[in-house]
C-alpha cells in the first residue's frame, strides 16, 4: 500500500519539480566547476535561479491544487537542503571561509535531521518549516548566487556574504532548538 502510494505521489507536478531540482545539482556543480569563463558562471547561476524558482512555484501549486502529498514533505527539503549543500561545497572551492559556513550547515542539518527523528518515533513532528528557516533559505540562495554571479568578488566582499549568511543560519538554527526543544515548542501530536 504505502509502495503504490509513492507511485502515486511521485507524478504531481509538486514533486516532479523537486526531483527536477535534484536533478539540476550535478549539472550545476560540474558547470561551476569547470567554469572557463563569465558566460559558464552566468550559466551556472542561471541553473540555481531555476532552481529557486521551481522551488517558489512547487509549494504554491501544492497548496493551490491539493497536491500536498507524504512524499512532496520529504522531497523539497532534500531538494533545498541538497542544492545549499552543493552550491557551498563548490563555492568553497574559491571562497574558503564557506568551509565554516559549511561545518556550520551540517551540524544545524545534522540537528534537524536527529531531531525529527527522535520526535517522529514519540509521534511528535513540526509543521512544516519555522519562518527563520525560510529567511535563511533565502539568504543563503540569494548570496550565494551573487557568489557565482561575480567569480572575481574580493576576499572581503566574499567573507562579508559568508558572514551575512552565517549570521542567518545561527539564528535559524536557534529557532530549530527552540521549536524542538524551547518552552513554547512548535511540535504537535501526529495523530491529532
Amino acid at each position: 500500500m504505502l509502495i503504490r502510494n509513492w507511485k502515486k505521489e511521485i507524478w504531481t507536478i509538486p514533486n516532479l519539480l523537486s526531483l527536477f531540482r535534484l536533478v539540476l545539482i550535478p549539472v550545476y556543480s560540474y558547470i561551476y566547476l569547470n567554469a572557463a569563463g563569465s558566460k559558464d558562471y552566468l550559466i551556472a547561476a542561471a541553473i540555481l535561479a531555476v532552481s529557486c524558482l521551481t522551488d517558489l512555484v512547487d509549494g504554491k501549486i501544492a497548496r493551490k491544487f491539493n497536491m500536498i502529498s507524504t512524499l512532496g514533505k520529504f522531497l523539497d527539503p532534500l531538494a533545498d537542503k541538497a542544492t545549499q549543500a552543493a552550491m557551498i561545497l563548490c563555492l568553497a572551492v574559491h571562497h574558503p571561509m564557506l568551509w565554516l559556513l559549511l561545518a556550520l550547515f551540517i551540524v544545524k542539518e545534522g540537528f534537524q535531521l536527529a531531531a525529527m527523528i527522535i520526535n517522529l518515533r514519540k509521534g511528535l513532528a513540526l509543521d512544516g518549516a519555522l519562518m527563520a528557516g525560510k529567511i535563511c533559505t533565502t539568504i543563503l540562495f540569494v548570496t550565494l548566487i551573487i557568489m557565482v554571479l561575480l567569480p572575481n568578488l574580493s576576499a572581503v566582499a566574499a567573507n562579508l556574504l559568508t558572514a551575512i549568511c552565517i549570521v542567518a543560519m545561527m539564528i535559524a538554527f536557534i529557532a530549530y532548538i527552540r521549536a524542538y526543544y524551547g518552552k513554547n515548542k512548535k511540535i504537535y501530536d501526529i495523530d491529532r
